[in-house]
């Protein structure tokens, strides 16, 4: 007998709402939820094939274990017994610094994952902390804590009423969105222009998303900061800035007029290949527009001057008065966030607290670059311990780091590794333990990360669609039990995680003058927490505490987890809205338009008005269908278009004698790859292509159907020494290669 069943979809930033069809406790199909207050009934193909993906046989379902060398099935107990051996063995020789932690994209697609890991990193206290963010987004933090003093203050496009949308680097068709949570971004574009209004992409490929555009800007790689600084300048000197009703929160206008004197249209021509004549259109239709929203996104985060270029997009929505206007770019407010506190001076953003060990690359936002864990591993140095253990959770660094093959011994020769991962992959396979946790239907979910830069507010909430099967373990209690086990807690019962979570923050939040329970017995409020779990109990806390919650009583129409679970569809919040001064969390109080690190990184930008590649370059590509490494091993989600192939123009595939089809080889700074040519004027001449997150190739692995065509590892491409120095991001596009045709493949 079959059923239905409500899940909000964890494979993409979209998070569309999905109804899931149930036969037993088997998902066989999917589709959108109609009455889904955010996403409407929109589904992509990997909403689609959610039953595929869920169900996937090569899912791990029970710990293991190495013995012997082996990896080996085990109980749950053996298993944390092992971590707890293993880990605090490590800290116990060696110090807290030597357990390293690498969490991946997954965990901001779970409530696990965005509930537990902050808790780990407290307890044990370690700086070895590296995240799937310095391969991606890292540059976007860093420039909105240096711009308005908090590293999650990012701004959203206004995608349902803007004039004029200008997106550089991005192609939502494919990703659906990144950084602006958005179900059906393609329909919200086409909507844009059925209303009259303007869809700008800049992009060296000519994406799905650039087919749809008005103007497509074919950049050279690497440039997007050089045009960007062109437009600021072209409206300084044409007298377009009109910052508006931003004036009084803005600081440093005239030294950031200063500071862009040298990129001028005609001086950043070369270098960007666009004619300065467009770069001034550009700039004048922005400013023209009765509302507009510049977006950038991973093509110009990934690139030398990713920082550089993630402040340009907010300075341009700055200075045409865009920003925190309905329209232009403003911040969304998340139904779990903090209680909001009055405007004023803050404390500010900190970046380069510390230093990694080996080639001293700056911390950002409490990170390190996920391009250096090869290094801290593998080389010691007089300062400190290397890296003798890690803690890996939804992660697969071997394939989304720089040069992977490098990453891969040195994971072989860690003392201790314990993967939180559903799969055997190519960075598990040297685990120690590995603890899987269940399908994603057998999980409740809600989005704290993607709520925070979602373009309308919502609030919304699904338990498990299917109980948890025999024999599995919740991924919450998998990571409240890995606490335990790593912070010498081991054997205490997994609740006293969450009870300490909520003792600590409502031992908080009754002394803060600005919250809705000051002055409130802590006890008394946990007594009125409700949820059948832990992580629920959480969530009211969090939700009852928010800005629009109930405060436990004081606003009786208030948000709680039991109003929310009364609208199985979600609640909507209404539209974005003007927030500012509110957001701001700077020493001045201000948007500070030209920060210090920011001021000093310009020389290194100047310097690149000198530089012109004068061989191929190569950029990454996303796949509607695939989510970096996650959905190579599901049949419904390959094939077609999800191929790993190198796109090239037809000019340069004549040159260099590559017909479409052929066997070429690729070759970096990191190593070489051979994989298939695929001509195509989708690139522009001078320009290659390979998407992220293949090369399921290695041994030990238990991926059955990506081994079967397992494509090449983009990023061994890479050694690992090209970063934008702000945020510690790597470069991933714009990378020079050389390709030479081969006989077969």
């Amino acid at each position: 007998m079959s059923r239905t069943a409500l899940r909000i979809c964890p494979l993409c930033e979209a998070t569309c709402g999905l109804t899931l069809t149930v036969e037993g406790t088997r998902v066989t199909g999917a589709r959108g939820d109609r009455d889904d207050v955010f996403s409407k009934g929109f589904i992509c193909p990997k909403g689609a094939s959610f039953g595929a993906v869920d169900g996937d046989p090569d899912r791990l379902r029970t710990p293991l274990v190495r013995r012997d060398g082996e990896l080996r099935e085990a109980t749950w107990e053996e298993a944390f017994d092992a971590v707890a051996a293993g880990i605090r063995g490590v800290v116990d020789r060696h110090g807290a610094n030597s357990v390293g932690v690498v969490l991946g994209n997954p965990n901001v697609h779970t409530m696990a994952g965005a509930l537990y890991p902050p808790v780990l990193l407290a307890g044990l206290g370690t700086r070895s902390v590296f995240t799937a963010s310095t391969v991606d987004q890292m540059p976007k933090h860093v420039s909105s804590g240096l711009l308005y003093g908090d590293a999650n203050a990012i701004p959203v496009p206004d995608l349902d009423h803007t004039d004029h949308l200008l997106l550089i680097g991005a192609n939502p068709l494919e990703s659906n969105g990144s950084l602006c949570t958005a179900p059906d971004f393609p329909g919200k574009l086409k909507a844009l222009k059925a209303r009259g209004g303007t869809l700008t992409v800049i992009d060296p490929r000519r994406t799905r998303t650039a087919k749809l555009a008005d103007r497509h800007i074919a950049v050279r790689p690497g440039a997007d900061a050089l045009l960007l600084a062109a437009m600021a300048y072209v409206l300084f000197e044409e007298g377009l800035v009109d910052t508006g009703e931003l004036t009084p929160h803005l600081q440093g206008l005239d030294e950031l007029r200063e500071a862009v004197q040298d990129f001028t249209p005609e001086a950043v021509a070369d270098a960007c290949d666009v004619d300065a004549g467009v770069t001034r259109a550009l700039a004048r239709e922005l400013a023209a527009a009765p509302t507009a929203a510049v977006y950038g996104r991973i093509g110009s985060c990934t690139v030398p001057h990713g920082t550089l270029a993630s402040w340009l997009v907010d300075v341009l929505n700055i200075l045409t008065g865009n920003l925190d206007r309905p329209g232009g770019a403003l911040f969304p407010q998340a139904a779990t966030d903090r209680t909001p506190r009055p405007a004023g001076p803050s404390h500010g953003f900190a970046l380069g607290r510390w230093h990694s060990r080996v080639s001293r690359h700056l911390e950002a936002k409490g990170e390190l670059p996920l391009s250096a864990l090869a290094e801290e591993i593998d080389t010691a140095t007089t300062d400190g311990e290397p890296i003798r253990a890690l803690i890996a959770v939804a992660t697969n660094p071997v394939l989304s780091a720089p040069d992977g093959d490098r990453l891969d011994k040195a994971l072989g020769s860690l003392d201790f590794m314990v993967s939180v991962d559903p799969y055997l992959n190519e960075t598990s396979r040297h685990a120690h333990v590995v603890l899987p946790p269940p399908p994603p239907s057998q999980s409740p979910h809600h989005d704290f990360a993607f709520n925070t830069l979602a373009v309308r507010n919502q609030v919304r909430y699904t338990r498990p669609a299917v109980p948890l099967e025999p024999g599995r373990m919740a991924e919450t209690e998998i990571l409240a039990r890995l606490i335990l086990a790593a912070t010498g807690m081991h054997g205490a019962d997994p609740s006293a995680v969450d009870d300490l979570v909520i003792g600590q923050t409502l031992g908080k939040a009754v002394k803060d003058a600005h919250s809705p329970v000051h002055g409130r017995e802590p006890g008394e409020l946990t007594a009125a927490l409700v949820g059948d779990t832990g992580p629920e109990r959480r969530l009211d806390l969090m939700l009852r505490l928010g800005p629009y919650g109930d405060g436990f009583g004081v606003r009786p129409d208030g948000l709680s987890l039991t109003k929310l679970l009364a609208h199985p569809h979600g609640i909507d919040l209404g539209p974005l809205r003007s927030r500012l001064p509110q957001p701001l969390k700077t020493r001045s109080g201000k948007v500070e338009l030209l920060p210090r690190p920011l001021a000093d990184d310009l020389p290194r930008l100047r310097e690149a008005l000198r530089h012109k590649p004068d061989g191929l370059v190569l950029v990454g590509r996303r796949h509607l269908r695939s989510n970096n490494s996650w959905m190579h091993n599901v049949p419904a989600l390959t094939g077609g278009t999800n191929r790993c192939t190198l796109h090239i123009h037809p000019e340069d595939a004549e040159r260099l004698g590559l017909k479409d089809g052929a066997a070429v080889r690729v070759k970096g700074a990191g190593g070489e790859v051979v994989t298939e040519a695929e001509v195509t004027d989708g690139v522009r001449p001078g320009v290659v292509s390979l998407p992220h997150g293949w090369g399921h190739d290695r041994p030990g692995t238990r991926l059955s159907h990506a081994l079967k065509d397992p494509g090449v590892n983009v990023n061994q491409l890479l050694d690992g020494s090209l970063l934008d120095p702000l945020s510690g991001n790597a470069v991933l596009n714009g990378i020079p290669v050389k390709l030479a045709a081969v006989a077969t493949l």
